[in-house]
């Protein structure tokens, strides 16, 4: 048995030296075929705020507006931009909070404020009426904008918004609740502004249950030997599902008091979901994921179908569909999310020009 894990090691170490040109080579090949297809980066001011944000050709298309999920940015909607932009002029943004986007240190990280700044950056860089799209607190922005800023959105897609999941006392039970804590801890103590490494060192849980024994002391050595290799860039993983490794990248540019809001409750103040879906007079697509529990009755979804069912009610015009996947549709089904996406928009958001 010792001479079998000998050999092992051997053939590891063998393998290190590929290991480390592979990284030291690796980008993520979604930036040059967004490139190909015009999908250029951008940046301005808005207000205070900084935005970084993704843009496709206009070509004199119908609008649509990308909102990312938390712990994520406007990357992670690399696998539907290209199809979209086939039909639509498309815009994908960090939220304050996330990516590239800069905010003030004394920044509200909750719905009125980012909702507000994200309505300001439709009337100056969009200039018109949009469709918007939102995954996870994406999608309760769309919720916001829809419902305080009718004017500015033609048709809101909800992608597995967390929706009563997320207000006070129901978000204790569910299983974002566990990454908002890690999230709060990080603003309380010192987390050195690496949260990814903080993130990895307080959440034992999530490697347990979603990796292979070892998987937590793999990725630390991965991201060390990219810093190391690529020491002025986003951390990129290879050798990882593309959920990780869009989450990785996510949390290497995150701000946790985003998170914090939602573990103390300021996210959602003085935004009442179900009265905010009662003011919704566009067109809706709400879709829903994972509606699972943990045995201890956890939810480990973003909603549950009873959460789904009332959002409906609460809706005058609203098409439901439950998908068979995980919480971020876009990113690791993107035929799903198109197949529901695309003809919804193509029915309610005709073409303004």
């Amino acid at each position: 048995m010792i001479r079998i894990l000998l050999r092992f090691l051997l053939f590891l170490l063998r393998l290190l030296p590929l290991v480390i040109l592979y990284i030291a080579l690796y980008r993520d090949a979604g930036h040059l075929k967004l490139q190909k297809a015009g999908i250029m980066e951008k940046e301005i001011i808005v207000g205070d705020v900084r935005f970084h944000y993704a843009e496709s050709p206009d070509n004199r298309k119908p609008v649509l507006l990308l909102i990312h999920a938390q712990l994520l940015e406007w990357f992670s909607y690399q696998r539907v931009m290209i199809p979209l932009s086939q039909y639509f002029h498309v815009y994908a943004v960090d939220c304050p909070g996330h990516g590239k986007t800069r905010c003030p240190d004394d920044f509200q990280m909750n719905a009125d404020q980012i909702g507000s700044s994200l309505a300001q950056f439709i009337e100056k860089v969009i200039g018109k009426p949009t469709a918007v799209c939102g995954n996870s607190s994406g999608g309760l922005l769309a919720v916001w904008l829809a419902a305080n800023r009718p004017e500015l959105i033609r048709a809101a897609i909800l992608e597995d918004p967390p929706l009563f999941s997320s207000e006070y006392p129901a978000i204790r039970h569910t299983i974002a609740y566990r990454t908002f804590a890690v999230s709060d801890r990080a603003v309380r103590q010192d987390n050195e502004g690496d949260y990814i490494r903080f993130w990895i060192r307080n959440s034992p849980d999530f490697f347990k249950n979603n990796a292979f024994p070892g998987a937590r002391t793999m990725i630390r050595v991965l991201i060390m030997l990219y810093r190391m290799l690529h020491w002025q860039s986003i951390v990129e993983l290879p050798f990882v599902p593309v959920l990780f490794r869009e989450m990785i990248r996510g949390m290497d540019q995150y701000d946790p008091h985003f998170g914090q809001a939602f573990y103390d409750g300021t996210w959602n103040e003085h935004f009442d979901h179900a009265e905010a879906l009662r003011q919704i007079r566009c067109p809706v697509l709400l879709m829903q994921a994972d509606t699972s529990f943990l045995p201890d009755g956890t939810l480990n979804g973003a909603m549950s179908e009873e959460n789904a069912q009332f959002a409906c009610s609460r809706l005058q015009d609203v098409r439901y569909v439950k998908v068979n996947t995980r919480h971020v549709v876009h990113l690791e089904e993107p035929d799903e999310y198109l197949k529901h996406v695309m003809p919804f928009l193509r029915e309610h958001n005709r073409n303004d020009n």
